[in-house]
């Protein structure tokens, strides 16, 4: 909250109206923060539950309610706006718990008290300096989101670092991904920093405003002369005398260079390279033929036959944004998916609400939290397999059969009078058991004149056409590849060999990949993973935060490392099998591993190698301190180069 002594008239009607449309379980929260009176959490007061992903703006709560605590908010924003301080500033886990609780109208258990505190945002990063041994240096790979985050707290810490990224500018998959409709399936308020506020004009943004936050993030901490763009990781090699890695880069002239680094931090990703379908004569098509992460700037498909092959996350976010604008769309359906209402999608966040998150931090703050669980851990009982549940092919136990009438009744109804697509569009697998999609418009799409689903297998790609087995060949002008990526294959952009010289690619055997927390593997001392094996927050939740806490184990790691004085440390090998033993015995008893569907969550082993399993509560408790039992440790031998 600013600390102006004085309200002006102006701040007093633009914050009437922000009060007026704002949220009445986040405001209830802010009021009572910002007074201390906890009567406001007395039942009258308690909003209903929620329905499916929807803000539950009113709180079920009476007209006369909502309206007696709108204006005892008001008076509580003017007078700490006007000067006076909130009365309880930093809520101690119980309190927090106790009011996350009665926001969402639903019991919040009492572990998640200090993930709350973490998740509510506006925290500076603070870390103590890191007093490093003379030449001591950290290299992160990629400024994506990951790397600019890991920059981030290296720099908070005084631990010299550079960011080594192969494209021109920051921003990862948002830098690369520019196709029609990309964006976030993550509400962008939770689908950001903690520490790192913005100006959202969306409830989910899309990529030109997400590629802007990034550049805003390297802008605000200022590491743009940290990174050394159109320089591509061409291998790192653990040097086992001088404690070191020897990185091997390749300049924008193609003239490779070599350095060293103390730490090496892969913050790469997953989403690259491209994965392209094995269909004969793929190659041979004549008219403009593109993956979607390499969409042609200015392209132009007025009128135009477009195919389309695949119907995943980046296909159903094109394909409504082009619909109207095509002469025909063609979509090659190569598995079904599940797709949740979209209540937000493309809706503009109200410019009054978009003042009140702006001017009152602590709205932001709390509005962050509900989303956080909502979008976190809510789900994450519907995931388990009951063994006693009778119909166990199409769902796992009865909130699972829950969650399946009501997507099933979504798609009848958005499919209105095309009915005769039902049995092609609707799964017959559990739902969540592939990535959970969100309805932009899908299913009323499909209700285009101009729009085809094609359920019949492609055999043949010529020249002008897409033939399928059953004979049909349909002409195209433009084919648009929207297959995905080769997830599997982790650290699949550059060469990592570690002690012994080992290839991490050898000791994954190809798309095997495992690792302790996501983040190390025995025998590669002093080098971290960022998303790597088994964290993607498969049962919902806000990838950024699952960043963040892996960095806050690596630098609570790098800080002890320095304080013993600890020239490397690897994982230890039982450590590491033990926590992946746990990994794939919940993955056995969850919707990821059931067979009646094929994910890329799998590979070809069908072991679970992208999703973590767990609760994001129980990965922020592994990673809240570093424990230097669960590693090989070598005293530091001084910094050398080969």
């Amino acid at each position: 909250m600013t600390k102006d002594a004085t309200v002006t008239a102006e701040d007093r009607r633009l914050l009437t109206d922000a009060v007026a449309v704002a949220n009445i379980p986040t405001l209830l929260m802010v009021l009572v923060q910002m007074t201390g009176d906890l009567g406001w959490l007395e039942p009258k007061y308690h909003p209903s539950r929620g329905q499916g992903l929807d803000d539950n703006d009113s709180g079920g709560l009476p007209e006369d309610v909502q309206q007696e605590i709108r204006d005892a908010a008001l008076t509580a924003i003017l007078d700490c706006r006007g000067g006076k301080p909130v009365a309880i500033p930093d809520p101690d886990s119980d309190l927090l718990v106790r009011m996350l609780g009665i926001s969402m109208g639903e019991p919040v258990p009492q572990e998640y008290g200090d993930m709350t505190r973490a998740q509510l945002g506006q925290r500076p990063v603070e870390r103590k300096p890191i007093r490093v041994p003379e030449g001591f240096r950290a290299i992160v790979i990629g400024a994506g989101a990951s790397g600019m985050c890991m920059a981030v707290h290296l720099k908070a810490a005084s631990i010299p670092f550079e960011i080594l990224e192969r494209n021109s500018s920051v921003g990862g998959v948002w830098l690369e991904n520019r196709y029609p409709g990309a964006g976030v399936d993550t509400p962008n308020h939770l689908y950001s920093f903690s520490f790192v506020m913005w100006d959202w004009p969306m409830y989910f943004a899309l990529r030109d405003e997400l590629k802007s936050y990034m550049e805003h993030v390297a802008d605000h901490f200022e590491l743009t002369p940290h990174i050394r763009f159109q320089t591509e990781v061409v291998s790192t090699e653990w040097q086992e005398d001088s404690q070191l890695w020897r990185v091997t880069t390749r300049d924008a002239d193609g003239q490779e260079h070599v350095e060293h680094a103390n730490v090496v931090v892969s913050a790469s990703g997953i989403f690259n390279p491209a994965v392209f379908p094995e269909i004969p004569g793929i190659d041979s098509f004549a008219g403009e033929s593109f993956h979607t992460s390499r969409w042609p700037e200015g392209l132009d498909l007025t009128d135009k036959r477009v195919a389309i092959i695949g119907n995943g996350a980046s296909a159903m976010q094109i394909c409504p944004e082009i619909q109207n604008q095509v002469g025909e769309l063609k979509i090659y359906q190569r598995s079904l998916h599940w797709a949740a209402p979209f209540p937000h999608f493309r809706k503009p966040v109200p410019e009054p609400m978009r003042f009140l998150i702006r001017e009152v931090p602590l709205y932001q703050a709390w509005y962050r939290v509900r989303l956080g669980w909502t979008f976190n851990d809510r789900v994450h009982p519907a995931l388990q397999k009951d063994p006693d549940w009778p119909d166990a092919e199409h769902s796992l136990n009865a909130i699972n059969e829950g969650h399946r009438k009501f997507f099933t009744r979504h798609i009848r109804e958005e499919l209105g009078d095309r009915q005769d697509l039902f049995e092609k569009v609707v799964p017959s697998y559990p739902p969540f058991g592939k990535r959970m999609l969100m309805d932009n418009g899908w299913y009323r799409m499909l209700r285009n004149p101009k729009v085809e689903l094609v359920t019949e297998r492609i055999t043949e790609i010529t020249p002008d056409a897409l033939v399928t087995d059953d004979g049909e060949r349909r002409e195209a002008d433009v084919l648009i590849i929207a297959t995905g990526f080769d997830v599997l294959r982790f650290i699949n952009t550059y060469e990592a060999r570690g002690r012994g010289g080992r290839s991490l690619r050898d000791v994954w055997d190809d798309d095997d990949a495992r690792a302790f927390l996501g983040a190390a593997v025995p025998d590669f001392p002093n080098y971290f993973i960022l998303y790597g094996p088994n964290t993607q927050p498969g049962h919902g939740g806000s990838l950024l935060f699952v960043i963040e806490m892996q960095i806050n184990y690596i630098m609570d790691l790098m800080a002890r490392m320095v304080d013993q004085d600890i020239g490397a440390v690897s994982v230890r090998k039982d450590v590491h099998d033990a926590y992946n033993a746990k990994v794939e015995a919940a993955h056995e008893n969850m919707v990821w591993t059931h067979p009646g569907m094929q994910t890329y969550y799998r590979n070809r082993l069908g072991r679970v190698t992208v999703n973590f399993p767990f609760r994001n509560v129980d990965l922020f408790g592994m990673t809240r301190e570093a424990d230097l039992d669960a590693f090989e440790m070598e005293p530091r031998r001084g910094a050398g180069a080969d």
